[in-house]
């Protein structure tokens, strides 16, 4: 089959591998039919090399058709449609009866001491291969795959697999009072759906921050208030912009949806760099005890949010020694939610959105549809951020 795998720091390459194969009794096989390209998907491509090998298969947001299912597998069958979430989770553990899926005890990958297997991410999450290919071997075949209608666009339901659960719960954590305020850090396509879920679920005012005018544009489209970061020279000329907003106080929340990639922390990013280039075993261990992330937007969210409110982190962080104002945040009573999204936890409050009608505007969330042996120049441009590039899905 084709896959589009890592070979090097920005350096992807759509290569024919072995098709997977059955393995276990409750695996299947699944004809992909779209794959996304996740922001997460470009901290591999740049970042989180030192824990990827040449050939590893990227990719974590696939859906298609059941080609194949093991012995002992009853709740799909061959022809059904399926959505994967990107955590692989077994359903049935001690943490998965929590809706904790990102922390299943079945997949945590001990010996790195991460929390559950994700598809196509790095030897942290289990080194299991991705969906951005034109097949995936799928464990649990019985518990795991989100089964969908026939019909539909994949663009209505794909999303299922991160974008929504990820948005969804970075909402859930942020615990926006009814009619409250919250602001969202970053609107790729995680905080572009989170603010839209925020709107669909009663936010009173919702601000979006970005500093691409494409992104901006979006999600203001859909009743969002949005402050474009390059007219603000300081992070304290923002934080005024959005206490005039809110009466001087801040919003009740805020949505962290940028992680360890922000912009304006030229110190953590040439340190990124620097790592990117040493042995991979030389910079795991840097990164492990060392590391330090560019936290120019979780600075930032501790000023935005009023006294009390609520800091809701989406956005991926990796330093083990990210110095935090613990003063700052002890002082102004914050609370902080954040983790991995647990992908089954929140499918039932998303299928009805997504099987009658459109309310979540997934049908045109994506900004572009590439076929797979493009997906080297769509990693690049969206790296980039240029051709207007949001939201790619890629057919293989």
């Amino acid at each position: 089959m084709r896959a589009l795998t890592y070979q090097g720091k920005r350096d992807v390459r759509v290569e024919t591998v072995p098709d997977p194969k059955i393995q276990d009794p409750t695996d299947i096989i699944v004809k992909i039919t779209s794959t996304g390209i996740c922001g997460s998907d470009l901290h591999l491509y740049e970042v989180l090399g030192p824990y990827l090998d040449p050939g590893d298969i990227l990719g974590h947001e696939p859906m298609g058709i059941v080609e194949e299912v093991g012995p002992e597998v009853h709740s799909v069958a061959p022809g059904d449609r399926v959505v994967i979430p990107f955590n692989v989770s077994c359903g049935h553990c001690y943490m998965c009866g929590q809706g904790l899926h990102s922390q299943c005890e079945t997949t945590q990958v001990r010996e790195r001491g991460s929390g559950a297997s994700l598809f196509g991410y790095t030897k942290l999450y289990g080194q299991v291969p991705g969906g951005q290919a034109e097949y995936l071997r799928v464990p649990f075949g019985n518990d795991l795959p989100i089964k969908v209608p026939h019909g539909p666009s994949d663009d209505r339901f794909v999303y299922l697999s991160d974008v929504l659960p990820t948005a969804w719960q970075a909402v859930e954590y942020a615990d926006i009072p009814p009619g409250g305020s919250v602001t969202v850090l970053g609107l790729g396509p995680i905080g572009a759906m989170a603010a839209r879920i925020a709107i669909h679920r009663g936010a009173g005012l919702v601000i979006g921050v970005d500093l691409v005018p494409e992104r901006l544009d979006r999600v203001s489209g859909y009743g969002a208030t949005c402050l474009d970061l390059r007219r603000y020279d300081k992070s304290k000329d923002l934080g005024d912009a959005v206490r005039d907003l809110t009466d001087g106080r801040g919003t009740d929340a805020v949505i962290d949806a940028v992680g360890m990639e922000a912009h304006g922390a030229p110190v953590a990013k040439a340190a990124h760099a620097a790592v990117g280039l040493l042995p991979d075993k030389v910079a795991q261990r840097l990164m492990e005890t060392a590391g330090i992330d560019r936290l120019t937007a979780l600075h930032t969210a501790i000023d935005l949010v009023r006294r009390g409110g609520t800091i809701s982190i989406s956005g991926v962080y990796g330093g083990s020694a990210d110095p935090m104002p613990l003063l700052t945040l002890f002082d102004k009573q914050i609370q902080l939610r954040m983790g991995q999204a647990n992908v089954k936890r929140w499918v039932d409050d998303l299928l009805p959105l997504l099987v009658d009608g459109d309310p979540l505007g997934v049908d045109s969330f994506a900004t572009h549809h590439l076929p797979l042996e493009e997906g080297p120049r769509a990693y690049e441009t969206f790296q980039k951020k240029a051709d207007g590039m949001i939201k790619t899905l890629l057919v293989p």
